[in-house]
This record gives C-alpha cells, structure tokens and sequence, in this order.
C-alpha cells in the first residue's frame, strides 16, 4: 500500500470521496496547459465487420511521451512536494517515460527502474528525456521493490504508476476528456494492467456508461482481484507485459473497480496482435500491444455489445518498434 494509501486509511476517507468528479475535474485544469487533449475518431463499424451502432477510438497514444501515462504523472509532479532528490518511479516502460518527460519538463531530477521486459521503445525514450535509468529484475514487482530500495536510501519521492490518488486523479481526466468529445456512448472499453486508468476513467462515469475491463488471458490480474473480492496475486506473462502484468491490482484502485466497472474480459496474444495488424492496415494508427488490448476484445468476439450499442475503446498506448521506417 502506498504513503498515500495509508494516509487516507488513518483518516477515514474513502477512495471514492477523494477520485471523485470533482477533484478530476479540478485536476484537469491543473493538467491542461502540460497535457494534449487527444483526438477521437470515429470509426466505419463495417471497415473492421464490426456490428454496433458507432465506434468512436480515443487515441492516448498521440499523448506526450506516447501513452496517458503523462497524466498521472504530472499530477503527482505538480500537486506534490518535491524533495531536493527529485522523484523516482518504477515501470514496465510507459510510466517510467511519462515521469522522464514530466520531470524534463519541471527541471526536476528522476530516476527510472524498468523490468528486463520493458521495450526497447521506452527504455531509449526514458534516457532521450534525461532521466536516470535501471533495469532491473524480469517483471514490474521487481522494478518496484528496487525503487522502494532507492527512496530509502535517497530520499526521493515515490511517483506510484497505479496505486496512488494523484495517479488516479490525472488518468481519470481522460474519462473527462472523453465524455466531453464524445457524450453519445453507451460503454467504453478499457485496457487494464494496475488498474490506475480504469478506475480513474469509472471514477470519473460514476456508472453512467458501462466501463469494460479488458486483459490479457496471461496477465488476469484484476480478474483475479474480482473473483477474490481484494487484490491477490495473478500470473504476469505474454505479450503486453510490459504494461499490462503487474503482479496485483492497486489497494486503492480495487474499490473504485468493485463499485463503478461493469465487468472484465480476457484476450489472447494472438487477438491483440491482430489488433494490432487491423489498426494498422485500416486506420493507420501505430498501437502497442498493451495500447491494442481494448480493441482486441471487439474484434476478437471475447466483448460483444447489444443491438444499436455505441461503444468507445480507449487506445492508450503507441510506444513500440514494430514499424520498421528504415523500409519504403
């Protein structure tokens, strides 16, 4: 559990009293001057034999840093104290880059612990935004550990990727951005790893659409966490691990979830990689496997939506390799 966490338990507030509308709200304000208000486009549902009423994509992988991860991590960066040490921060890749280019930005020092998994792609864009980098360990709990080891010794101050309100706050601000551009859907499909956006995006609904989850079959972690009824550990494997395989959902992200997201799906590695391959070939959007996951559901069958269902899928990611632009 987080300082944070365990702050708001001593005092009695609830999670839901401090991730609500209001303060997201009030956090995009703060947010809007450091932050793109990404585009949505709206899709021809029979261009990928889809059959609902509409498909808007909310694309956060044009994001700064290329993910929504920005989001939260201006938010710690800018409603937190910072010590002389800067921040640090440990992730499976898009994290981590999101707190290089904040902390660029800010003039603040930052140190980045990154799994063995984590890609090539976000590994040169955390050292291209002149934080300090470690890889360490082969998983994003491994990460973890190594950074909660540097805040004890340094004094920095921890940027959590999931489990932290300021996290929570800033990535509820795309469920802002998204009603605000597009208020004519009926459920919004949500890729999850920790659990930090899709709790942040049903905070900000409060119920009124229907918030999907959806998860790589390898990395069921907030499935898990949901048939348990708390966050328990889960398996981490496949092709999004990178962003998608922490080893349990947030202690402040689970009750946000409980309450506000209507249910789960699983995908497998060959779904998000022909995810992948269709946004390419049809809309001409790059989208990292964790960033296609939500997509993968719909295509893939494994989310079927009702007769005359208008339905938005959140692309939240862009950071990879896989275009190769050295060939014409």
């Amino acid at each position: 559990m987080t300082d944070t966490a365990k702050r708001l338990g001593a005092g009695g507030r609830k999670e839901r009293d401090v991730v609500a509308p209001e303060q997201i709200r009030s956090t995009y304000e703060l947010l809007a001057p450091h932050i793109r208000r990404t585009p949505i486009v709206n899709i021809v549902p029979a261009d990928f034999n889809l059959h609902v009423e509409s498909l808007s994509l909310k694309l956060e992988s044009l994001q700064h840093a290329g993910s929504f991860k920005v989001r939260g991590a201006f938010s710690n960066l800018l409603t937190r104290k910072i010590p002389g040490a800067g921040v640090v921060a440990a992730s499976g890749g898009n994290h981590g880059a999101a707190v290089a280019f904040a902390a660029m930005k800010l003039g603040v020092p930052a140190k980045i612990f990154v799994p063995s998994v984590a890609s090539a792609a976000k590994i040169q864009q955390i050292t291209e935004y002149g934080a300090e980098l470690e890889i360490t360990g082969d998983r994003y709990a491994d990460a973890l550990a190594a950074s909660e080891v540097w805040v004890a010794e340094s004094g920095a101050m921890p940027v959590h990727a999931f489990d932290q309100v300021e996290t929570l706050l800033g990535q509820g601000t795309v469920g802002l951005e998204f009603e605000e551009q597009e208020s004519r859907i009926d459920t919004l499909l949500v890729s999850v790893g920790g659990g930090g956006l899709i709790a942040g995006i049903a905070a900000w609904y409060q119920g009124k659409i229907r918030v999907v989850g959806v998860e790589p079959e390898k990395s069921p972690t907030l499935t898990r966490a949901l048939e348990a009824g708390h966050p328990v550990d889960a398996e981490t494997g496949g092709i999004a691990a990178d962003s998608l395989a922490p080893r349990r959902v947030g202690e402040l992200v689970f009750p946000i979830v409980q309450r506000f997201v209507a249910e789960t799906v699983l995908v497998t590695d060959d779904a998000i990689r022909e995810a992948q391959r269709q946004l390419w070939n049809v809309v001409r959007l790059v989208a990292e496997p964790g960033g296609a996951a939500a997509f993968a559901a719909l295509i893939s069958g494994r989310y079927v939506p009702r007769p005359q269902e208008r339905v938005g899928v959140l692309i939240c990611g862009g950071n990879t390799v896989a275009v190769d632009f050295g060939r014409s």
